[in-house]
C-alpha cells in the first residue's frame, strides 16, 4: 500500500516533536550523508524503515537488497515494514532509535527536518537531478529525496463509464456529477466510493489543491489568503465536489464501512466505478482487474473535472521522501542504499509512477493525459512552513483525514450543518491562524 498522508493527529505530533527536540530527538548531528564514491570502501549494517509492508511480505525489498550488494558488498541492508508507520515512527522520533533510512512522516514540520535528519546536498546541485527537492530544503539544504511523484486523479473503470453511455472525461463539477447519477441510473454499480473508513485515502483530496486553477502557487497563496474557501478558490470547488457526490447518493450506502483492500476488487471487477487517488493506484487496481479475471485496460485515469484555457490541470506531488537518520552511525553506507534504491531499483517504473528523477518518461497509465495535453503542475513551496504552521494553529487539517471525512459527514446527515456552514467556519478558523501568526 502506497500513501502520502498526514495522519490524524499531526497536530498533536508536531507538539510532541517541538517537546522533545531538547532529548533524544534533538541531539542530531549536523553532518551531511555524502553519496560514496568508492562503493568498496562502505561498509556497515543498515535499517530501513518503509511503510510498503506488501514489498516486505512478497520479497521486492529483499529482491532490491540483494541486488544492491552487488554493487555494495559490505553493506548489509535490513527492512522494517511498519502497518502503523505514521504512528510508530512518531513516537520513535522522540529518540534516536529510528532507523538509518525512512520515509519522512509528513507530520514532521519542515523547519524541524534538520533536527531529525541528516543533510544531503545542497539544494542547487540536488534540485539539477531530481524533481521536488524543494519539499525537503532548509536553509539551501536538502533533508529527504522522493522515489516517486504521483498525478491527481480519478482512478476509473472505462467499461462501467461506457455502458453509462460516458466516453469523455467531464470538464466541469456538473458534468461529473451528471455522469456518477447516469452510472447509477444505468449501471449496477455504485459510482463513487469514498474510502471513508480507512480514513488515510481520502487525505488525497486535500491534493487537488492546485488542479482547478491550474496554478503553482496554490499552495503559497494559502499563506495570505484570508479565505480559502470562498467561492471561486480552489479548496471551495474541491470540498464542493466531495460534497455534491455523496449529497446525492452517488457512494456507497454507508461509508463507515468501506474497506481499502476489498475497494481493489471492486473497481477492479466493475463494481465501483470511481475513486480520487493519486496515479500510483492505477497499477494495484489494474492487478486486482486481472486476478479477478478482467481486463486490467479497464482500468485508467481521468483529470479533476475542470479546465482553464480548455485544458485540464493535474497537480504533481512527491510521494513519501526519503530521509537518512542524523543519528545514523553509517551514514555513507545509508546514503548509498537511497540513491541507488531512487536511481537503479526500477521500483517507480515497477509501480507505474512518476520518477523523481528527471528527464525519466512518464509511466502508461498517465500517457492518455500527455496526449491530452494535460498540463502537469508542480506546486511552487517557497511558504510551505508558514502554511503549516497556519494549518495547525488553526487545526483544520489540509492534508488529514479528519478534514475531507467532516465534508462527507455533513453531506450525508450525520451531523448537523451544511456546506456553507462548514466552509465558513474553515474560513474563519483560517483567517485566525492567520492573523494570530502575522
Amino acid at each position: 500500500m502506497r500513501r502520502t498522508v498526514l495522519a490524524a493527529g499531526g497536530a498533536v505530533l508536531a507538539l510532541t516533536l517541538t517537546a522533545c527536540a531538547g532529548s533524544g530527538g534533538g541531539s542530531s548531528s549536523s553532518d551531511t550523508a555524502t553519496a560514496p564514491k568508492d562503493s568498496a570502501k562502505v561498509s556497515g549494517t543498515i535499517t530501513v524503515l518503509t511503510n510498503r509492508t506488501d514489498q516486505v511480505q512478497d520479497g521486492t525489498l529483499k529482491g532490491y537488497a540483494e541486488r544492491f550488494k552487488k554493487e555494495y558488498p559490505n553493506v548489509t541492508v535490513k527492512f522494517q515494514g511498519l502497518t502503523d508507520y505514521e504512528g510508530d515512527v512518531k513516537i520513535r522520533l522522540n529518540s534516536e532509535n529510528y532507523g538509518d533510512v525512512l520515509s519522512i512522516p509528513n507530520a514532521v514540520p519542515l523547519k524541524q527536518y534538520p533536527t531529525f535528519f541528516a543533510p544531503l546536498g545542497s539544494a542547487a546541485e540536488l534540485s539539477k537531478t531530481y524533481d521536488f527537492t524543494d519539499r525537503a530544503t532548509v536553509d539551501g539544504k536538502v533533508y529527504g529525496i522522493a522515489n516517486i511523484g504521483t498525478a491527481n486523479g480519478f482512478v476509473y473503470n472505462k467499461a462501467v463509464w461506457k455502458q453509462a453511455g460516458v466516453t469523455d472525461w467531464p470538464t466541469t463539477p456538473k458534468e461529473f456529477i451528471d455522469a456518477l447519477q447516469a452510472i447509477k441510473d444505468k449501471t449496477g454499480a455504485t459510482p463513487y466510493y469514498t474510502n471513508y473508513h480507512d480514513g488515510w485515502p481520502m487525505t488525497n483530496w486535500g491534493n487537488a489543491l492546485g488542479s482547478p486553477s491550474c496554478d503553482p502557487a496554490a499552495n503559497d497563496k494559502l499563506a495570505t489568503t484570508k479565505e480559502p474557501w470562498a467561492a471561486g478558490q480552489d479548496l471551495h470547488t474541491v470540498d464542493s465536489l466531495l460534497y455534491d457526490i455523496v449529497h446525492n447518493k452517488l457512494t456507497e450506502a454507508d461509508p463507515t464501512t468501506t474497506n481499502w483492500e476489498n475497494s481493489k476488487k471492486l473497481i477492479g471487477t466493475g463494481k465501483v466505478a470511481t475513486m480520487w487517488l493519486g496515479s500510483w493506484a492505477v497499477v494495484q487496481m489494474q492487478a486486482a482487474a486481472k486476478e479477478a479475471g478482467r481486463n486490467p485496460d479497464d482500468i485508467g485515469f481521468m483529470p479533476f473535472p475542470t479546465q482553464k484555457d480548455g485544458h485540464f490541470c493535474s497537480v504533481v506531488r512527491p510521494d513519501y521522501q526519503y530521509g537518512v537518520s542524523a543519528h545514523s552511525k553509517n551514514k555513507a553506507a545509508a546514503r548509498a542504499w537511497l540513491d541507488w534504491y531512487i536511481n537503479k531499483s526500477g521500483d517507480a517504473q515497477a509501480a507505474l509512477s512518476i520518477s523523481s528523477v528527471k528527464g525519466t518518461a512518464l509511466p502508461a497509465p498517465l500517457k492518455p493525459f500527455e496526449a491530452a495535453g494535460v498540463e502537469f503542475v508542480h506546486l511552487v513551496n517557497e511558504k510551505t512552513a508558514q502554511v503549516d504552521e497556519i494549518d495547525k494553529a488553526s487545526e483544520v487539517g489540509l492534508n488529514a483525514q479528519d478534514y475531507p471525512q467532516r465534508i462527507v459527514d455533513t453531506a450525508r446527515g450525520t451531523t448537523g450543518g451544511s456546506l456553507d456552514s462548514v466552509l465558513k467556519d474553515l474560513n474563519q478558523r483560517w483567517s485566525e491562524a492567520q492573523a494570530a501568526i502575522g
